[in-house]
């Protein structure tokens, strides 16, 4: 186990299963003996608002949030919300990026525009970067409301936790009719950057 302490970011809206995911991967990350601290932001996460964790990671971690660029992993459920966090990352952090797009209100009325060309701005900012369509991985595992897991399986590619460590606790994280479909979802996640 490593010494330093490591810092991952996840954020998106409400309804995307942000919470439920840092809830899976901090339970991982202690079933291979790290000490771990999270802390959460839900804003108004039932009406589509943004949702954060912070995950801290190491031998003995003191503190459950990472500074402004301290971030080593950030894990953005919704692309408009990677911008909002992107300040948080090192610059040579790995930003994932799901490519769900989620409109506000304000874009809904038509007071604002969505932002364009997220993705290839983001891709200017960091060399480690990599965009995933966790609803199509979703689907293809049988349950639109799996994206969080997929998202967490091309996770597991960049973290060096053991994957029978995930798989346990994704088997315990679920109820028992949606076990499969959430391993399926983890494991096509986890398949996508292996296959590249």
């Amino acid at each position: 186990m490593k010494e330093e302490v490591r810092s991952l970011l996840m954020a998106g809206v409400g309804g995307q299963g942000i919470l439920r995911a840092s809830d899976i991967l901090c339970e991982v990350m202690m079933e291979e003996g790290y000490d771990v601290k999270k802390s959460e932001v839900h804003g108004m996460a039932q009406r589509g608002g943004c949702v954060t964790s912070h995950v801290l990671f190491g031998r003995k971690v003191y503190s459950p949030l990472a500074k402004k660029g301290d971030v080593d992993i950030f894990l953005s459920f919704e692309k408009m919300e990677t911008l909002r966090y992107l300040d948080y990352l090192k610059e040579n952090g790995l930003v994932i990026i799901n490519i769900e797009e989620i409109y506000p209100p304000s874009v809904n009325l038509g007071d604002v525009p969505y932002p364009q060309d997220v993705i290839h701005r983001v891709f200017d900012l960091f060399k480690t970067a990599v965009s995933v369509d966790a609803g199509d991985l979703a689907n293809q595992a049988g349950n639109r409301r799996t994206s969080n897991t997929a998202l967490l399986g091309v996770l597991s590619n960049y973290l060096d936790l053991d994957i029978s460590s995930w798989e346990k606790v994704l088997k315990k994280s679920f109820p028992e009719k949606t076990v499969g479909v959430n391993l399926k979802a983890f494991r096509l996640g986890r398949k996508l950057f292996n296959d590249q």
